[in-house]
């Protein structure tokens, strides 16, 4: 990972944790699903092998009841056809077998035989039973020979159910066939596993007369079969809904086909149990790592970053306090301390330079301004100097001398304005060409002219710019006045917008084009002046000129 790409000593800190955490969460959650995969596969795999107990349980009653009927018929076609032994005394074999409740013979050349501990049971129900059980196809070989070709089933009689065991085998020529009916309560004794897992449900089901033996739930109640009936071939497992509307799984295996099968159906209580688990391993890890980065962060705060806001707090501190200082404590880490240290070192250091800087800048200052009041007396002296003298001529001399006066007033009352708080500073227009406006009229105007200003701004320039739009000023109005008698001159000044003020001069009447002097472009250079419209009839020309107050 490039720490550089973090930019905070935190963040880097923080990425540095993640890039140590993020392979150990990885390798929890890797082991949390493994697990999680192991148990739910222990668990179906507990889930088919108690439906397979079950199913062999269930077989290995019926083969013993099959033998113990084979047996029985065999005895009986040992006998010679005229020396058959009477079937009642056969009771004595039902009694000392519990719930083996009725038996059946029929041999080709015998006459049918029979015995039962019901008495609403007769021979010819016997009969009809045996009759009923040869329309339905044999139970396929469970494994090595077959003792004879065999059925099983469920039939009812008289309002009682039973299961029946019927057996037919050809024995010299003659086809034999018998039958036994049992109590069902048998095979609950042979479902009977001791404890047993409270949601589990398991059951004995004939494709057509339902539950023949339930073990667990509510005897009577078959909510808890699947709603869709699924009849395995062999074994079988899945999730399904039960017919109350329950998410259950099912396992279930083939006892005799294509009828009877056993069906366990299990309430998911152990694969939620393993899904908590697996939340808990996944969780447990992951909550570890959070509270660690946590109690990192924690920590990173508490014995750096703090300590580095504190030297940032101070040094941006200094633009308002000059006697901020970094904090300085025993319980800093020594590398940050020593950096806190160094810098109010350097504080302190600079301080001195700027006492320095500010005892020399205080003294350029002064020496700026004895120079601007200098150069502002020195003005005044030859501008003084030139009145004298234009006493003394008349004519285009006078005019000239005039004329020079006006252009040093412009000098002289820039520098005076500039200066008039003691510092140089930006030059209010409006002061400025009301004062340049007064002085034309007084020095350039003769009796019958006339000029006059209208500065509608508070826009402000500085000297460098102020002094050429005061040139440009007296040089226009100056040309005019002296080329055109009795004429009145007007000077606009107004805001266009915000950050633009027009200069427009204008005069009572249409003037002869006057062209400029050479010196006139350079002057609106320096002003950094737009001309808008040329001199043409009555408008002596509009600028825009842009500034920053």
């Amino acid at each position: 990972m490039a720490l550089s790409l973090f930019r905070t000593v935190r963040g880097r800190l923080l990425a540095l944790m993640v890039a140590i955490a993020l392979p150990i969460a990885a390798l929890t959650a890797a082991a949390a699903v493994s697990t999680y995969r192991t148990v739910v596969e222990a668990i179906q795999i507990s889930q088919a092998r108690a439906a397979d107990d079950y199913a062999v349980r269930a077989r290995i009653w019926y083969r013993g009841a099959l033998r113990a009927l084979i047996s029985a018929n065999a005895t009986i076609a040992a006998f010679a056809p005229e020396q058959a032994p009477d079937c009642r005394r056969l009771d004595g074999v039902l009694r000392s077998a519990s719930g083996y409740l009725a038996l059946y013979f029929d041999a080709t050349g015998r006459p049918p035989c029979s015995v039962s501990l019901e008495p609403q049971i007769d021979v010819a129900d016997l009969a009809r039973i045996a009759a009923q059980m040869l329309t339905q196809p044999p139970v396929p070989i469970w494994g090595g020979v077959e003792l004879a070709e065999t059925r099983y089933g469920q039939v009812e009689l008289h309002g009682k159910r039973f299961l029946a065991i019927h057996t037919r085998q050809s024995r010299n020529g003659a086809d034999e066939t018998a039958l036994l009916l049992a109590d069902p309560e048998l095979l609950n004794s042979v479902f009977d596993l001791g404890t047993a897992d409270p949601g589990l449900i398991v059951g004995m089901i004939s494709r057509e007369d339902g539950v023949v033996i339930q073990r667990g739930g509510n005897r009577g109640d078959d909510s808890w079969l699947p709603r869709a009936e699924i009849v395995p071939d062999q074994i079988q497992r899945w999730r399904g809904t039960s017919r109350a509307g329950e998410a259950r799984s099912y396992a279930a295996r083939m006892v005799a086909a294509p009828d009877l099968y056993v069906i366990a159906s299990f309430d998911q209580r152990a694969e939620k149990a393993a899904a908590t688990q697996f939340y808990a391993l996944l969780l447990a890890p992951l909550l570890t790592l959070g509270l660690l980065c946590i109690v990192y962060l924690k920590a990173v705060d508490q014995h750096c970053v703090r300590w580095l806001r504190s030297i940032e707090a101070a040094a941006r501190a200094r633009g308002s306090l000059s006697s901020a200082r970094a904090a300085v404590s025993p319980e800093m880490p020594d590398d940050i301390r020593s950096v806190a240290e160094a810098f109010n070192t350097m504080v302190d250091e600079q301080q001195v330079r700027q006492r320095k800087l500010q005892v020399a800048l205080n003294d350029n200052r002064f020496l700026v301004r004895e120079l601007h009041h200098r150069v502002k007396n020195s003005l005044q002296v030859v501008q003084s100097y030139i009145g004298l003298t234009k006493r003394e001529h008349q004519g285009e001399a006078r005019m000239a001398l005039s004329d020079a006066e006006c252009r040093v007033h412009v000098l002289s009352a820039a520098y005076r304005f500039t200066l008039a708080d003691g510092e140089m500073q930006p030059v209010r227009i409006d002061l400025f060409l009301d004062d340049v406006v007064a002085m034309i009229a007084s020095l350039v105007r003769s009796r019958s002219q006339w000029v006059t200003g209208k500065v509608e701004t508070k826009a402000a320039l500085p000297i460098d710019r102020i002094i050429p739009l005061g040139f440009l000023i007296v040089d226009v109005v100056s040309r005019t006045l002296r080329a055109v008698p009795g004429i009145g001159i007007t000077i606009a000044v107004t805001d266009f917008d915000e950050h633009t003020i027009e200069v427009a001069i204008t005069a009572d009447r249409e003037n002869p084009p006057i062209a400029p002097p050479r010196l006139f472009a350079g002057l609106l250079t320096q002003v950094e002046a737009i001309e808008i419209s040329p001199a043409k009839g009555t408008s002596l020309g509009v600028w825009r000129i842009r500034h920053r107050s």
